[in-house]
């Protein structure tokens, strides 16, 4: 690791992964925007699935970059079978109150919902939780319903992943009895068990996303009662020389021994030594942010951290090459 005035230091002592986030049944996965986040939460399903678990993987926003990751066609609500043993999905609050009437009200639907949705539109607009209520229940029914091992979820970015998960929360402290508070009773029950239910940070070492990760460490434990079950630091370039070969390194950027080298290898090194030397100046820069994230967590959670993958477009070798990383660090 490298201080923040530029020296070699030893590597703190990495907190063993405890309890294995495979265990857990329910996983969200959020994040800064741009920081990796549903490439994270596809690999950790891929690699689930690979151990011969059933897996659900949900993305919340349905913007089709799951289906990027794993290079098949739109998802829907209808689970749809990507890989084996994995299942995708995209949320439709729609579609989930159509299947909350139909498995706990016993109300026959078919087709659209008509003026039920009208007043579903309605109430929504008005009070936005009931759209989170409506997302996190879908998800916890799965759960409960034990149709899948583990579902995990490609959850809102950090500035709105809180308020999805306090919705339940905030509904069961406004009304005190009958359907409603029966229902959003178990949710929290599942939400609450740390056992069952974690939200996995995703970040990378740069100041605003470590800020915000940092943030939300603080907003989850306060306003929600879900559990961070650990953070993933994404992006991370590899530290390319030791001491000793750091300075073999300045030596060779000696304008006498560049002349030598290019001589030598038929061609101008300059660049390749130019690129070595930005790319040790970048890691540097990160290992100040990284410093900063493991000193604000709580010693606790696990830190996972995952390569720089130098791909231009995500796709299926990519997810697989993310999971392979997790696997690793995970300790499979």
């Amino acid at each position: 690791m490298v201080s923040p005035n530029g020296r070699e230091e030893s590597a703190p002592a990495r907190t063993p992964v405890v309890p294995a986030l495979l265990d857990l049944k329910l996983v969200f996965v959020t994040g800064k925007g741009g920081v990796g986040k549903t490439t994270v939460a596809g690999a950790l399903a891929l690699l689930a699935a690979q151990r011969t678990k059933r897996v659900l993987v949900c993305e919340i926003d349905a913007t089709g970059a799951l289906a990027a990751l794993f290079e098949v066609g739109p998802t829907g609500f209808a689970p749809r079978e990507v890989a084996p043993n994995l299942y995708a999905m995209s949320m439709d609050t729609e579609a989930s109150l159509r299947e909350y009437l139909k498995h706990s009200l016993r109300v026959p639907l078919i087709g659209r919902i008509g003026p039920l949705a009208t007043a579903f539109d309605f109430v929504a607009t008005a009070a936005p939780g009931v759209r989170d209520i409506l997302t996190v229940g879908k998800l916890c029914f799965e759960v409960r319903e034990r149709n899948y091992d583990l579902v995990v979820v490609d959850a809102p970015a950090t500035g709105h992943v809180v308020s999805l998960l306090a919705a339940p929360q905030s509904i069961n402290e406004l009304v005190k009895v009958g359907l409603i508070r029966s229902q959003t009773a178990w949710i929290l029950d599942i939400l609450s068990d740390h056992e069952r239910t974690g939200v996995v940070a995703v970040t990378t070492p740069e100041e605003m996303p470590v800020a915000e990760t940092l943030e939300l460490t603080a907003r989850l434990e306060a306003e929600t009662s879900v559990a961070l079950s650990a953070v993933i630091v994404n992006r991370v370039l590899p530290e390319l020389f030791g001491r000793r070969e750091k300075e073999v390194f300045e030596r060779l950027c000696e304008p006498d021994l560049v002349s030598q080298l290019s001589a030598v290898a038929g061609g101008d090194t300059t660049p390749i030594l130019d690129g070595a030397r930005l790319a040790v100046s970048l890691r540097r820069a990160r290992a100040v942010h990284l410093d900063a994230l493991r000193s604000g967590l709580d010693p606790t959670v696990p830190l996972l951290l995952l390569p720089y993958l130098f791909t231009r477009f995500p796709g299926l070798r990519t997810t697989r090459q993310v999971a392979s990383a997790l696997s690793d660090e995970l300790g499979f």
